[in-house]
C-alpha cells in the first residue's frame, strides 16, 4: 500500500463518517446519496486494492463473519442500574432525599429512558476499539462486531484520549415494520429485535435490523472533567453521537410533573420505543458526593410510564362477524392489567395472522394496548404442554353459511340474513355520527331483533310504543325518549346519512367529500366511476364499494323505505354559499379539549363554512386549532410554521361570520 493509497483510505474513512453524522444523526444531509455512494464504493475499491481494511473502517458495518461465542469481559467503571419510581409521589421522595444530602436546591435534567440494550463502547485516539453489554454491571459480553454494524455508532470521534460512552442500542418501531414485511419468521416486538441482534452470533444479522445506538452518558473519559450532565450532553453532540430528541434542564417537582404529563401524551407518535423518562441530577460533583447504593446511583432515577405490553394466557379464540360480513379472531385472555385498564379481549387480525405469529390456545401471549385502540396479541411468549392449534372455521359462526376466501379475511356472504350482520349494520346506522338515535343499543337492537323482529333500517321508524310496552326496563319516559329521538332522527345531514348506510370502506371524512361533491343522494346513487376516482381521496377499490353498494336492490328497498317513512336530508351547504368565509378551502387541525364545543360539532362548523377538517398535520394543512392539553399536533404545527389559534381565537371567528351568537 503506498503512502498516497493510505492517506487517500483514511480521508475517506473520516468523510463517510463526516456525513454518516449528518444524514443519521442530524437528519441534515450534506451530499446526495449517489455523492455517498460514490465515496463508500472507492473506499472498497481501495481495501480490495491494497488488502487494508482499517479496524475503524465504515465498509465493516455490513458485518463481518460470524463469531463462535461471546466473550466475557470485566467493566472498567461498573454500569448501574437506575432505581425506579412509578408515583409523582416517589419523585418528590427522590427529590426531597438527593436535595438533603446536597444540602441545596438542584437542578435536574429529564431525558427519554429508552427501551432497549445498554452498552458500554471504548474509544481510543478517536477510534472505536470495543462494546460490551452492561450484563451484571460489572461484567459484560463483548459484542464489538454486532455494535460495529450500528449506523449511528461512529467508528472515529474527534476526541482522541481513552473515553467509555454509554448508551442504548435500539430498533425503531419503523424499521421493525420494514424488517417484518421480508422476514421469514417476524420479529414480536423492538425490544425482542434489538435484544436478537446484539446478541446473535452473526453480526450481518445485526447489520439486518438497521439499530441505532442513543448515548447519554461517559463511563468513565481521559484527559478532561466534566462539571454537569449539560457538558456531557455538548460533549457526544460534538463528537458525533446521536442523543436523542429530548433533553431538558428543570427546576423541581413542577418542572418534573409537566415533563411526564407532556411526555405520556407524545411517547406513542415516537419511532423509538421508551418506557419512561430518566430524572438526574445536574451537578456531577454533587452526584459523585451523593455515591451509590449496591445497585444504583443516588443522583438519578428512572420514572416508569404504566407497561402497554404484558405476556398472559391465551384461553380461547372466538370469531367475530362484523356489519360487512368479515371474521375477525378474538383472543380471550386470562384477565391483565395493561396501562390501567383490565384486558380479557384483544384481536388477531385473521387467520394469516395467526398462523404468522403461530398463536394456540393455552400458550402465554404478548399483549399490546396502544393509543388507546383495541388490544392486540402480538406474538407467542411461550407455548404450554396444553397448547393446542387454533382451527380456521369453515363456516359462519353465526349463521351456519359457507364461508368466502378475500384477500386476507374470511366473508360470510349471508348479508341479509345473517344474524350478526344486521345487528351491526343496525348498530351503526343508528351511532352518534350516523343516524343518532340515543337509546338503541346493542343489547337494546338484539332485544328489538328478537321480539319485533327488526331487520331493516326502515323497521327502526315503524316502532310504537304499543310494540315496546311491557319491555323489561322500558318504562312509559325510556319509551318517550327513544321514539322521540328516532323522530328527530328523519331530519339529517347529508355526510350523516351516507355514513349511516354503512357503504363499505365510507368513513366519516370520505362521507363528507362524498357529500361536499355530489350534495344530493340522487346524484351520489347515479355517480360513475370515472367521477369517483376523480376525486383525491377516492382510490379504485373504494369507487367500486361505493358503485356495488347503490346495485343491491335489498339495500335500495330499504333506503327507499326510509325516504317513504319521512327520512329527510337536510340541504348541503356548498362551497359557493361559504367562498367568503375565513374556513373557505382552509385544511384545519383540531388538537386538545375544546370547552365550548365537542370536537364533532366544531368539525362540522367548519366544514360547513368551507374547510376540511384533517387527522394530521401535513404540509397541506394551513391552521391548528388547540384546545387544552394539546400534544404533538401542536408541537408538529410549530416546528412547519403553520398558523394556531386557540378556541377563543375561533369563537371571535364564528362571531364575525354569525355562526355563533
Amino acid at each position: 500500500m503506498t503512502k498516497q493509497q493510505e492517506e487517500r483510505m483514511k480521508f475517506l474513512c473520516e468523510e463517510i463518517e463526516k456525513h454518516r453524522h449528518y444524514y443519521y444523526n442530524l437528519n441534515d444531509p450534506k451530499i446526495s446519496d449517489k455523492e455517498f455512494d460514490k465515496l463508500f464504493y472507492e473506499l472498497e475499491d481501495l481495501e480490495k486494492t491494497t488488502g487494508v481494511v482499517f479496524e475503524y473502517s465504515p465498509t465493516k458495518r455490513a458485518g463481518i463473519l460470524p463469531i463462535s461465542k461471546f466473550e466475557k469481559v470485566k467493566h472498567t467503571s461498573q454500569m448501574y442500574s437506575l432505581d425506579k419510581a412509578q408515583t409523582l409521589e416517589e419523585v418528590s421522595d427522590f427529590i426531597d432525599r438527593t436535595e438533603k444530602a446536597a444540602k441545596c436546591k438542584l437542578q435536574y435534567i429529564v431525558e427519554y429512558k429508552f427501551d432497549g440494550i445498554s452498552l458500554d463502547i471504548k474509544y481510543e485516539n478517536g477510534k472505536y476499539i470495543q462494546a460490551l453489554t452492561r450484563g451484571n454491571g460489572i461484567i459484560g459480553e463483548d459484542v464489538t462486531e454486532q455494535v460495529r454494524t450500528i449506523r449511528t455508532v461512529p467508528m472515529v470521534i474527534g476526541y482522541k484520549n481513552t473515553v467509555y460512552v454509554q448508551g442504548e442500542a435500539v430498533m425503531r418501531k419503523s424499521e421493525l415494520i420494514k424488517y417484518n414485511k421480508n422476514a421469514s419468521e417476524p420479529l414480536k416486538n423492538e425490544r425482542n429485535g434489538v435484544s436478537g441482534a446484539i446478541r446473535n452470533l452473526d453480526p450481518k444479522v445485526t447489520a439486518s435490523r438497521k439499530l441505532d445506538f442513543v448515548a447519554y452518558s461517559i463511563n468513565k473519559i481521559e484527559g478532561t472533567k466534566f462539571n454537569t450532565q449539560e457538558e456531557v450532553h455538548d460533549f457526544l453532540k460534538a463528537n458525533s453521537f446521536y442523543v436523542g430528541d429530548y433533553f431538558k434542564l428543570v427546576h423541581g417537582l413542577d418542572d418534573i410533573e409537566k415533563c411526564i404529563n407532556e411526555v405520556d401524551v407524545t411517547k406513542r407518535n415516537l419511532d423509538i420505543l421508551i418506557d419512561g423518562l430518566v430524572i438526574k441530577a445536574n451537578d456531577l460533583n454533587v452526584r459523585q458526593k451523593l455515591g451509590f447504593t449496591d445497585r444504583f446511583p443516588r443522583g438519578q432515577i428512572a420514572y416508569k410510564f404504566d407497561a402497554e405490553e404484558v405476556g398472559t394466557i391465551l384461553n380461547n379464540v372466538v370469531w367475530q362477524v362484523g356489519r360487512t360480513g368479515k371474521l375477525t379472531p378474538v383472543a380471550e385472555l386470562e384477565a391483565v392489567d395493561i396501562a390501567g385498564v383490565t384486558v380479557k379481549r384483544a384481536t388477531l387480525n385473521n387467520m394469516g395472522d395467526i398462523k404468522k405469529k403461530n398463536v394456540k390456545v393455552g400458550s402465554r401471549v404478548l399483549v399490546r394496548r396502544s393509543n388507546e385502540v383495541i388490544p392486540e396479541v402480538m406474538g407467542v411468549l411461550e407455548d404450554m404442554p396444553n397448547s393446542t392449534q387454533i382451527l380456521e372455521p369453515k363456516t359462519c359462526p353465526c349463521c351456519g353459511n359457507n364461508l368466502s376466501q378475500i384477500g386476507a379475511n374470511l366473508f360470510c356472504l349471508n348479508h341479509h340474513g345473517c344474524r350478526d350482520q344486521i345487528i351491526n349494520k343496525l348498530s351503526h346506522f343508528v351511532s352518534k355520527h350516523g343516524m343518532n338515535i340515543d337509546g338503541l343499543s346493542e343489547s337494546t337492537l338484539n332485544l328489538f331483533y328478537d321480539k319485533l323482529e327488526i331487520r331493516t333500517y326502515a323497521d327502526i321508524y315503524r316502532i310504537k310504543a304499543k310494540d315496546i310496552a311491557g319491555f323489561e326496563g322500558f318504562k312509559d319516559r325510556k319509551i318517550n325518549k327513544l321514539l322521540n329521538s328516532i323522530e328527530e332522527s328523519k331530519q339529517v345531514d347529508f355526510s350523516n346519512f351516507i355514513y349511516a348506510i354503512g357503504i363499505n370502506g365510507v368513513g366519516r371524512k370520505m362521507a363528507r367529500v362524498l357529500a361536499k361533491r355530489y350534495g344530493s343522494f340522487n346524484n351520489l346513487k347515479n355517480a360513475t366511476f370515472d367521477e369517483l376516482i376523480e376525486m383525491d381521496d377516492i382510490a379504485e377499490i373504494s369507487a367500486n364499494d361505493i358503485l356495488d353498494f347503490f346495485k343491491d336492490p335489498v339495500i335500495m328497498k330499504d333506503i327507499d323505505e326510509l325516504f317513504t317513512i319521512g327520512v329527510t336530508i337536510k340541504d348541503v351547504v356548498t362551497g359557493e354559499k361559504t367562498s367568503n368565509s375565513y374556513f373557505a378551502d382552509k385544511k384545519v387541525v383540531l388538537t386538545g379539549t375544546l370547552e365550548k364545543f365537542s370536537r364533532d360539532e366544531a368539525m362540522s362548523i367548519i366544514e360547513k363554512m368551507g374547510g376540511e377538517c384533517l387527522t394530521t398535520v401535513t404540509s397541506s394543512c394551513n391552521l391548528v386549532i388547540a384546545g387544552e392539553k394539546a400534544g404533538s399536533k401542536l408541537d408538529k404545527a410549530r416546528q412547519r410554521g403553520i398558523t394556531i389559534i386557540n378556541e377563543d381565537a375561533f369563537i371571535d371567528l364564528l362571531k364575525k361570520e354569525d355562526k355563533l351568537s
